[in-house]
């Protein structure tokens, strides 16, 4: 049993040496015991989708095998379901899983934002917008934590990409830290508590996030009250006692003692205050209460039924023209595409999972219909002659009533550790899908792949689009479910696509330079700054087909405060299949001093309805969902002023619409001599004030004039002006100015 409270009497009784040795690993995947202590060792492990427990040697890239387990799909398809209870019954799952397997702590989810698509890890990341990562990651979390076993969240914090990832620094200002990179982790903390917080690898303006106390301390412990175990992924901590007095509590993998001794002779010397050790060691000690040994079972055929399930909840139907889709099980059907019969499911490094098993999608396809061909038309280990392959493949799809062409993206293309330099899908599968859709009468293409691809070059010429991302070990099944019609396509994209790679936000800040990755784009991210720009994409964030209709209508918004409101609406399946709907609620405004996206997705839920079915649903919009994050306050605001609430078919499509008006908050800003000009005048009080002490008793053209003159320097600082500009105020005038200027502001 483990010791869960270690009071002071007990941690006095430990030596220096038994505390230090709690705060690093046994080796690569467990903690050390202190038997005399009656503290256990735990065991972590991977498992963001499933769990990867290793029965033999260790590694933390997913090189050697480990016990089999389910693999559920991953993060990238999660987060296209746009449903929290898809989100929390993978999290249940790999929670029984995990106590099954005796693991302790899941290494898992991943929150960190699609900031471009090359980022070689985003199949374990959920989405480019902070509210929908979040909301999915919390659902994980708290269903899996229900179970047992604790949860991980990670990389904290600005881990967007793979290159340099040990030692990059990114250089990120903080509002975009707050509005766009901290939300989703903030979210998980508040409200699903997880067990641990994993550190990045790489800096945050400069500093190592292993050793950055402003993140791993002001503002995850004090500010979201954080109260687990900080752990470094592994082999991220560069200097241990530094980590240690910024508030990592866990080094992983072990260094051999090393890391201990470190610790034990930073105390002595004076370098580190014992508090922190002691700090650490009750937090540890409290995750202990997670050993319980191997725990139970689980039904490997249940959970593959259940990752199938999933998996069909994930899948976007991005294309269908003409009703291509759903399939008949009576059609002459060309399946084409090495990917059909050798699926790809999941991506490659540290989240690796040994499936119990793997549904192909040709093995499915055939089950549910009579007549269907087979031709590979590509390689995936470039064997064969490419032509005879194609050649073969459009012989197959003339013969056909429809091709089925899967296509996507290897193991090999998309990994942990490696960006990627394109978007494009192989050449090889671009003049495949061209040459069946030249001799196909109808063609369907079936993406599989981590990241965002393009559908540049190959879009226009075939007649449906079903994007399967990366669905787990049943995905196979669960694509034949979707093109026959068994289950209605409802993912929805959580990420945009976009018409050209140099069409993305950050294409020329990613991944940096000399060291360095500069976050240019701030808090325009994704669609953020799409639709701010008016720059087309090839589908936008949020869109996603059904083999049904949706209408809303009703939409009724009503102010519950200063600064929140709840929205309503009516919404009703037109079509005659059971189907479900992805209502997004997005807020636009112009109200505030900083520059806003032209929208944000601030609500959303998935609706299940009947054909002919309407149903209310009510959506309450917080604070947060009118706020920005203003730096020079260092707090969240709401400005007074009108916001437009918007219900969208996708983040482009606006379908409904209505404008309230907010009060907010009462903002009176601070002014000093350091303060501009332009922010003195501004200022409702100070302002008005300084006027009349420049314009004296002057004619009023003569003060129009002087107060045009003063706009024009409204850059310089007060003090600097006054100089500049040879005016000599009253000393104890300016004083009454600056008090002025301070009293209001400091009250606000």
């Amino acid at each position: 049993m483990a010791r869960t409270d270690l009071d002071a009497l007990a941690l006095n009784a430990l030596t220096l040496e038994q505390k230090a040795s709690l705060l690093s690993g046994r080796d690569f995947w467990t903690t050390k015991p202190l038997e005399e202590a009656a503290i256990p060792s735990i065991t972590l492990c991977d498992g963001p989708h499933g769990v990867r427990r290793e029965a033999g040697g260790s590694d933390h890239l997913g090189i050697n095998e480990s016990i089999p387990a389910t693999c559920f799909p991953p993060a990238v398809a999660v987060g296209s379901s746009w449903d929290p209870e898809v989100a929390a019954r993978i999290g249940a799952a790999v929670g029984r899983e995990g106590r099954a397997l005796g693991v302790a702590v899941v290494l898992g989810p991943g929150v960190n934002i699609k900031r471009s698509p090359l980022c070689g890890r985003n199949f374990e990341y959920y989405s480019e917008d902070p509210l929908l990562s979040g909301v999915l990651a919390a659902a994980h979390v708290a269903a899996l934590q229900a179970e047992g076993p604790g949860a991980s969240v990670k990389h904290f914090a600005a881990n967007n990409q793979e290159t340099e990832r040990m030692r990059v620094s990114a250089e990120v200002d903080e509002r975009t830290l707050r509005e766009i990179y901290f939300p989703a982790f903030e979210r998980v903390v508040t409200q699903a508590r997880p067990a641990t917080v994993m550190c990045s690898y790489n800096r945050v303006n400069g500093v190592h996030a292993s050793q950055n106390r402003w993140l791993l301390t002001d503002v995850l412990r004090r500010e979201w009250g954080f109260s687990g175990v900080v752990v470094s992924d592994w082999g991220a901590v560069q200097d241990r006692v530094a980590a240690l007095a910024a508030g990592l509590d866990l080094e992983m993998p072990g260094t051999g003692g090393a890391s201990d001794r470190r610790i034990v002779d930073a105390v002595r010397a004076g370098d580190l205050d014992e508090a922190a050790v002691n700090a650490s060691v009750r937090r540890v000690v409290a995750l202990t209460e997670r050993h319980s040994g191997v725990s139970g079972a689980f039904d490997s055929d249940a959970h593959h039924a259940l990752a199938r399930e999933l998996a069909a909840e994930c899948a976007v139907l991005l294309k269908n023209e003409d009703g291509t889709l759903p399939l008949s099980a009576e059609a002459r059907i060309a399946v084409i595409g090495e990917f059909a019969a050798r699926p790809r499911f999941q991506g490659g490094g540290s989240s690796h999972v040994h499936a119990t098993r793997v549904d192909a999608a040709l093995d499915a396809i055939r089950a549910l219909a009579p007549d269907v061909a087979y031709a590979p038309g590509f390689a995936l280990d470039g064997s064969g002659d490419a032509r005879e392959l194609r050649e073969a493949a459009a012989e197959a799809a003339a013969s056909a009533d429809v091709a089925v062409v899967f296509a996507g993206l290897s193991e090999r293309e998309e990994s942990e550790g490696i960006d990627r330099e394109t978007i494009d899908l192989p050449a090889v599968q671009v003049e495949l899908i061209r040459a069946v859709a030249a001799a196909a009468r109808r063609t369907v293409v079936v993406l599989s792949n981590g990241g965002v691809v393009s559908l540049e070059g190959w879009h226009d010429d075939v007649d449906a689009v079903l994007e399967g991302w990366l669905l787990g070990q049943a995905g196979g099944s669960a694509v034949a479910d979707l093109l026959f019609g068994a289950v209605n396509p409802s993912g929805r994209l959580a990420e945009s696509i976009p018409v050209r790679l140099k069409d993305t936000p950050s294409y020329l800040n990613f991944p940096g330079e000399a060291g360095q990755v500069r976050y240019g784009e701030g808090v325009m991210v994704g669609y953020r700054y799409y639709e701010t720009v008016e720059l087309p994409v090839r589908y936008p964030f949020g869109h996603g087909l059904s083999y049904t209709t949706f209408a809303i209508d009703g939409l009724r918004v009503v102010r519950t405060g200063d600064d929140r409101a709840t929205v309503t609406m009516r919404v009703t399946n037109t079509g005659d299949r059971a189907g479900k709907h992805v209502v997004q609620v997005y807020v636009s405004t112009a109200a505030g001093p900083v520059r806003r996206p032209v929208r944000e997705l601030r609500a959303f839920r998935k609706v299940s309805l009947a054909p002919g079915e309407s149903r209310t649903v009510t959506l309450p919009l917080d604070r947060r969902a009118f706020a920005y994050y203003d730096v020079p306050l260092g707090r969240w605001a709401v400005a007074p002023g009108d916001y437009t609430i918007q219900i969208g078919e996708n983040a482009s499509s606006v379908v409904a619409e209505t404008t309230i008006s907010l009060s907010g908050d009462s903002v009176v800003p601070v002014v000093s001599l350091d303060s501009t000009l332009g922010e003195w005048l501004s200022h409702p009080l100070a302002g008005p004030a300084l006027l009349r002490v420049l314009s004296g008793g002057k004619s009023r053209r003569t003060e129009e004039d002087d107060e045009n003159g003063l706009r024009m320097a409204s850059s310089m600082p007060m003090g600097r002006f006054l100089t500049f500009a040879g005016i000599d105020i009253p000393h104890a005038t300016l004083r009454e100015l600056v008090e002025l200027g301070g009293s209001d502001g400091a009250a606000a």
